[in-house]
């Protein structure tokens, strides 16, 4: 099997595949890709440019989530999702409701919480209420009893929360003056730091860390 993880080290979906791919044991390679890219050879893989997408024998995968599904068939062990069907459902649905529910509405903030942009009152207004909504609906999912689904397994849905509940805790700080995770009930940083432990999550870190430095160099260098 031969994978090649296309995308950047910044990026916290492609962060979620390649926590992955490293808690699998799965050989694969990296390759830098950008978001936007008009390069025929991303678009055949990609369609709509995004990252990540991965490479194989069989040709391109693109959606984190489908190649974490992916992942999990080529290689079933160890296992990212339950034996038991219906709990293996609950993993799939957690993974939903962290990237759709919570990530993709925090999203919207991103531009003036990590970008020194600005997001108008009325987008800050309609994501503060969706969050609102959205987080209750999250912690009656959610156990952290360790894992995120609950029990010793390592999931899908830890691959998920350790890249993504962060960024919207960060975003809704830097925007709203208060962790909206953290002020609506959810301690998630006693979780964070357990998973941050694992080997995989600590190269996972590492790299994001390099790669982030070498972009603010690269951007200051440009200025």
């Amino acid at each position: 099997m031969s994978i090649t993880l296309c995308g950047f080290p910044v990026s916290n979906y492609y962060n979620k595949v390649k926590l992955a791919l490293l808690e699998k044991g799965l050989p694969f390679t990296e390759e830098v890709v950008m978001t936007k890219s008009t390069d025929e050879a991303v678009l055949s893989a990609s369609p709509l440019a995004k990252i990540p997408f991965i490479r194989t024998p069989q040709g391109g995968l693109c959606e984190s989530q489908v190649i974490m599904e992916y992942i999990e068939s080529v290689q079933p062990i160890p296992a990212l999702l339950p034996a038991d069907p219906f709990a293996a459902a609950k993993v799939r649905e957690l993974c939903t409701f962290i990237d759709l529910h919570l990530e993709l509405v925090a999203r919207d903030l991103y531009p003036q919480a990590f970008f020194g942009g600005t997001v108008s009152e009325g987008s800050q207004a309609r994501v503060k209420k969706q969050l609102e909504k959205n987080i209750p609906a999250f912690m009656k999912l959610a156990k952290f009893s360790p894992m995120v689904a609950g029990g010793d397994q390592f999931t899908m849905a830890d691959c998920a929360a350790w890249v993504n509940l962060p960024l919207v805790g960060m975003a809704t700080k830097a925007v709203f003056g208060e962790d909206m995770l953290i002020a609506m009930g959810c301690d998630y940083k006693p979780y964070m730091k357990m998973i941050g432990e694992r080997p995989a999550a600590q190269k996972v870190a590492a790299d994001r860390k390099e790669a982030t430095m070498k972009a603010a160099a690269a951007s200051k260098a440009a200025s």
